[in-house]
């Protein structure tokens, strides 16, 4: 089992349920002002756990003002 940490688990609560909707892009300043957390602590976690989770799977995928997360059911 994959140790996280409890923003990760945040991060992770907040994909499963946005991809479980439907919902395929976010960006980290979405995130971060559902959870509770800046968008930089959330944009720096988000490549890590791509890496880590089998969850869901999460791509960087545009950046404009923000970086563009797609993000699927795993």
């Amino acid at each position: 089992m994959t140790d996280y940490t409890e923003e990760e688990r945040r991060i992770l609560a907040y994909l499963r349920d946005s991809a479980a909707r439907g919902e395929r892009y976010v960006r980290s300043k979405t995130i971060a002002n559902a959870i509770g957390l800046t968008a930089k602590q959330v944009g720096v976690r988000l490549p890590n756990l791509a890496e880590k989770t089998d969850e869901v799977e999460i791509e960087k995928w545009g950046r404009a003002k923000s970086t563009t997360w797609r993000v699927t059911q795993g």
